[in-house]
């Protein structure tokens, strides 16, 4: 398992944004953020609705998601109101890849942040964890999340008919990837 310690020195700048380890001072951002119907429709159940204070200290403490891993708050403007990350297991036959994911405030939307975002840490969180493939998931339902994996050489690979439930019904699951020459050339 990677050493949290190693992420606590990343930042990465980008056109109005910075990517940044999440620090505890971010919890009234986060729930700002967060606690919104529109954020959540398109994520997995690990991301609940409505988000509560409790629900932001749990992530913050890392029991959401494995912050040892680089899971990085977006920042704009000097609060964060995004993340992106992935999820690696770092030994066996699938040690080279692993599942990115991310989200981003409404008031940030239709801008093209999530672009430039994805564009930025997909080559570094390559490099940094030596590997091959990425791979995202994306509901039938958030197009304009399948449109930033497009726009960064992801490749729509296949489809999961009717794989995730959400209040509204069944939806599909679109799989996206990209292998490592194509996003470090």
């Amino acid at each position: 398992m990677p050493d949290a310690a190693r992420w606590d020195v990343v930042r990465l700048g980008g056109a109005g944004f910075v990517l940044r380890r999440w620090r505890a001072d971010d919890l009234d951002a986060l729930l700002h953020h967060a606690d919104d119907p529109a954020i959540v429709r398109g994520l997995s159940d690990r991301f609940p609705h409505p988000y509560t204070r409790a629900d932001g200290q749990a992530f913050l403490a890392g029991r959401v998601v494995d912050l040892s891993l680089p899971v990085l708050a977006i920042e704009i403007d000097g609060a964060a109101c995004g993340s992106i990350g992935v999820r690696h297991v770092a030994a066996g036959e699938r040690a080279h890849s692993a599942e990115l994911g991310y989200w981003l405030g409404r008031a940030h939307w239709n801008r093209g942040v999530m672009r430039q975002v994805v564009a930025r840490y997909v080559p570094w969180v390559m490099d940094a964890l030596s590997l091959t493939r990425l791979q995202a998931n994306v509901l039938d339902i958030n197009p304009a999340s399948a449109r930033v994996l497009q726009a960064n050489d992801f490749v729509e690979e296949g489809r999961l008919r009717g794989a995730i439930r959400k209040p509204d019904g069944l939806h599909d699951l679109r799989v996206f990837g990209l292998l490592r020459e194509a996003a470090i050339d």
